[in-house]
């Protein structure tokens, strides 16, 4: 029987960004503080107060998600960070939130068969 290991408390923090940030967002946040559960993708939207808004309905801009889950212990660092580096405080520089995971559980890729070597070949 699998026994299913829950995580300490977790928090997932989802900043909406302006297309092209997340990525590096994303690279310096696995080199400066070893994250590595993160997500990102894309979105189109429009906002009302977007450089796109005056001209009329149906004009939208892509953005980027950015989706970290962090412990609960470090959450305010880390939100805190994400805010700075994505330059969040600028006008335009996107939208930051944070919300408490229910439960998480870590992902484990299952211990695979090593494949047999290969016969040498003799002459």
């Amino acid at each position: 029987m699998t026994t299913i290991r829950i995580l300490p408390p977790q928090k997932r923090i989802t900043c909406i960004l302006p297309h092209g940030i997340a990525l590096d967002v994303l690279q310096r946040l696995k080199d400066e503080k070893g994250i590595i559960e993160a997500h990102m993708n894309s979105a189109r939207g429009m906002g009302k107060l977007t450089p796109l808004a005056h001209r009329g309905v149906g004009e939208q801009t892509e953005k980027d998600i950015l989706n970290v889950i962090v412990s609960a212990t470090e959450a305010d660092d880390i939100f805190e960070y994400l805010f700075d580096i994505a330059h969040i405080d600028r006008p335009h520089g996107g939208l930051i939130y944070m919300t408490v995971l229910g439960h998480a559980t870590p992902f484990v890729l299952p211990d695979l068969p090593q494949p047999a070597p290969e016969p040498v070949a003799t002459e």
